[in-house]
């Protein structure tokens, strides 16, 4: 049997699994829940729990700039009376500036949800494709000869034409299987993450958790599963938070977990139906009012139409009992049973127990003031890794990252104190101001007295005052009328009575910046970040290294939000599962995750039997960024990588891939240069040498070109001389011909004229001395005139273009 509740005790986990189920056990451990949190008898007459609501409550007024001014009246009042000074008591928002941009500046930060399958399934599918690619990588030479010889693709995988993302060495395959490599059930996995927290505007939940951390300390989510809805992402109020005592900043080891709504009947019916008219009017009776009681304030938003219930979980252990018992056939058969079976020892030859203990988790329902448990039972669809069946998550996701002891440290709770001195000083320097006269003037009359202005006029007190302001001039005598010397002789002088109140206003914007700068000292937000104006004459570097300190020193609360996200990844990864293995709407979850690609809508509905580990990849900060982005310039200028391989490190949010990712493209790089070099080099020694034969032949060419123009001009000559020698043969033969017919013809015409000129010789005769008469007179008339004699022979004209008469002579 459970031990009975003693002030704070809980019941004992040790028993039987049948009673911690009973509504009894539950009641107990609510009543023990109510009475380490809201009795009174403990702390000073505050309970825990109105404790902490009203440190929360006081850190979130400070937070918005609307704490009390009480202790400032107290401050300045004297025995309560505050009649003489009229002052602006609002406080002056200091602390929400702060707020805002550390809030504002960590909630922008981008990440993505990266799942990575951890069953045996996944591992062996990761670790055979690793080996694929080391084969494909020692077998590279002969894998490129068979696919250029014989056109076959011998490689494991495809890695593209020329096998180009191959990687070549162990640190690209380390390199591509964080970067490239990525199993279809994964990302399956994570759009099935991301829709979750889309559908559940997990970023508006995100932001109010880190404004909690930043103002509280503490930030809290939880999800919860039902039919209807499916997964179900809350935000938690810290300030309605009940949990087991706990010295780590995650809360890890906490057995119990809470919190505190206040709900109207209507909603308490909805919630819980089988509750009769009977059990809503006790709990009306005896919980009305309960808000100012669990709460300790007369807040105006009491009704007596809520109610106050605790939900919370319990986490205990279970039994699984297994009867194991021998069948006829030898073989073995386990039949569960409860943790109550117990074998009598005679019979355990037949049969024998086998039992296991696991983790549990109950889920209960508490009306506070009521002494009614309204719900206690086991927690459907517990989230068990499935790496570790016995362990169970809670539905809550709660951190505190500088808590001890218990005690939860923030950043607002650093800076009450100096914000509290920076509103007083505010309200001295009104003061101050308000107390503060306008400079004066100081009128000697008898001085004025003394004075003559020598034209009749008289120089009373108002005539000096008007020619003062008007002229700033003044007239004045040194001596009296007797002679005397006259101390009135400056008859107005200016008083100067804001002297005193100036230096005391300086002294107190002194005060004012120097809490001003503890708020930062105490915060790490300096100048650089806390949208004050910089210093004109400070150089850009400088600024940068006082934002990067600034993000250092807040860095504890982004850490601390992105292992909230990463619970609440971790736990919708679960979730999935009870989704995909149990709720009715699992074909329309399906198909919203998979509706844009085939492969993972076939890979969803095996998700359940998958084990997935769940981390977060933050986007660098600026300063990351900008280390990242001067090694790419650097290496750009170097021209040691190809813009392509800027666009593919830029793309990379993990700055420490991305730097293993520029070495290895730098190396690559500079071997590929390397060999486009050596290619260069064999190329012109190639070129030159075909260069040097082509001479060679070219000259060969010519010579034997020459060689043979000179056979064709010889054997045109030999040619032309053979014509010519032909041409001349025939010529002379026909002239021969020729010559032969003109003989004959002179023959007979010889013969002819012989006849005839013996018939007319006679004839002749006469003429012919009769001509030789003349002749001999002519002959003697010409050397008479001595005339030469006249050649009749040609010098050359015989010659008709190589046709030469001359072969025509006497023979």
């Amino acid at each position: 049997m459970a031990e009975s509740v003693t002030n704070r005790h809980f019941p004992s986990q040790v028993v039987s699994d049948l009673e911690k189920m009973s509504f009894d056990y539950g009641l107990k451990v609510a009543k023990a829940i109510e009475r380490e949190w809201f009795d009174k008898s403990h702390g000073a007459g505050n309970s825990r729990f109105h404790s902490g609501t009203s440190k929360f409550h006081k850190l979130r007024l400070y937070a918005r700039g609307e704490q009390s001014i009480q202790k400032y009246k107290d401050e300045l009042s004297i025995n309560g009376d505050l009649s003489y000074l009229n002052l602006d008591w609002t406080p002056v928002p200091i602390i929400p500036k702060f707020v805002d941009i550390v809030v504002n500046g960590i909630a922008e930060r981008l990440y993505d949800v990266k799942a990575t399958s951890q069953d045996p399934f996944g591992v062996t599918r990761r670790t055979e494709y690793m080996q694929g690619i080391e084969r494909d990588m020692r077998l590279k030479e002969f894998n490129d000869f068979c696919a250029e010889k014989f056109a076959i693709p011998v490689s494991e995988n495809n890695y593209g034409e020329g096998d180009e993302h191959l990687p070549a060495s162990p640190e690209e395959l380390s390199l591509h299987m964080q970067i490239s490599y990525k199993q279809a059930i994964e990302l399956a996995e994570e759009q099935a993450i991301a829709t979750l927290m889309q559908g559940n505007q997990y970023e508006l939940t995100k932001k109010r958790f880190y404004y909690d951390l930043v103002t509280c300390g503490i930030g809290a989510v939880k999800t919860l599963f039902n039919t209807s809805e499916g997964v179900v992402i809350d935000y938690v109020d810290p300030a309605n938070l009940v949990y087991s005592y706990s010295e780590s900043p995650y809360f890890e080891d906490i057995y119990y977990v809470g919190e505190i709504k206040s709900i109207p009947i209507n909603e308490l019916i909805k919630q819980f139906p089988y509750l009769n008219e009977d059990d809503l009017e006790e709990i009306v009776k005896s919980s009305g009012g309960t808000f100012n009681n669990y709460h300790g304030s007369s807040s105006p938003d009491s009704d007596n139409n809520k109610v106050d219930i605790l939900y919370f979980n319990y986490k205990t252990y279970m039994n699984e009992v297994f009867k194991v018992k021998e069948t006829g056939t030898g073989a073995k058969k386990a039949i569960q049973k409860d943790d109550s079976f117990n074998p009598p020892k005679a019979l355990q030859g037949d049969f024998e127990k086998i039992s296991k203990s696991i983790e549990c988790l109950y889920e209960g329902a508490y009306i506070l003031g009521a002494n009614k448990l309204v719900k206690w039972e086991q927690a459907k669809n517990m989230m068990r890794p499935k790496s570790d069946y016995t362990k169970v998550k809670m539905n809550y996701a709660i951190v505190a990252p500088r808590m001890y002891e218990g005690r939860i440290e923030s950043l607002v709770g650093r800076i009450i104190g100096f914000a509290d001195m920076i509103q007083i000083t505010h309200l001295k320097i009104q003061q101050v101001l308000s107390r503060m006269t306008p400079d004066g003037i100081f009128l000697d009359v008898d001085g004025l007295a003394e004075v003559d202005l020598g034209n009749g006029t008289n120089y009373n007190p108002q005539e000096a005052l008007n020619m003062f302001f008007q002229t700033g001039s003044i007239v004045g005598r040194s001596l009296t009328q007797e002679g005397d010397g006259n101390p009135g002789k400056v008859p107005i002088q200016e008083i100067n009575n804001g002297a005193g109140a100036s230096g005391k206003v300086q002294g107190l914007i002194g005060t004012y910046n120097y809490y001003l700068q503890m708020i930062r000292d105490a915060t790490g937000l300096n100048e650089a970040t806390d949208a004050s104006t910089p210093d004109p004459k400070s150089l850009v570097g400088i600024q940068k290294m006082a934002a990067a300190n600034s993000n250092t020193a807040t860095r504890h609360i982004l850490q601390s939000g992105m292992f909230l996200t990463q619970e609440v990844a971790e736990q919708l990864s679960l979730r999935i599962s009870d989704i995909i293995e149990y709720s009715p709407t699992k074909n329309a979850f399906i198909e919203s995750i998979g509706s844009h690609n085939v492969a993972t809508l076939e890979e969803m509905a095996n998700l359940h039997l998958y084990d997935f580990g769940i981390f977060l990849e933050l986007e660098p900060d600026e300063l990351e960024k900008e280390m990242l982005e001067n090694n790419i310039q650097t290496a750009l200028a170097q021209q040691s990588i190809e813009l392509e391989d800027a666009i593919d490190l830029r793309m990379l949010k993990n700055v420490k891939l991305a730097n293993q990712l520029l070495k290895i493209r730098r190396k690559k790089k500079g071997e590929a240069d390397q060999e486009m070099q050596l290619q260069q080099t064999e190329a012109q020694g190639k070129a030159q040498a075909e260069a040097s034969q082509a001479a060679a032949e070219a000259e060969i060419n010519k010579n034997q070109a020459m060689l043979e123009t000179q056979m064709k001009l010889e054997s045109i000559k030999t040619d032309g001389k053979s014509q010519l020698l032909a041409q001349d043969a025939s010529i002379k033969q026909a002239l021969s011909q020729q010559e032969f017919q003109q003989e004959m013809q002179l023959k007979q015409m010889e013969l002819g004229m012989r006849s005839q000129g013996e018939a007319s010789k006679e004839d002749r005769k006469d003429q012919r001395t009769k001509m030789q008469a003349t002749q001999q007179s002519e002959l003697i008339d010409q050397r008479a005139n001595q005339k030469p004699p006249k050649n009749f022979e040609t010098a050359g004209d015989d010659t008709l273009g190589g046709f030469n008469l001359g072969a025509f002579g006497p023979k």
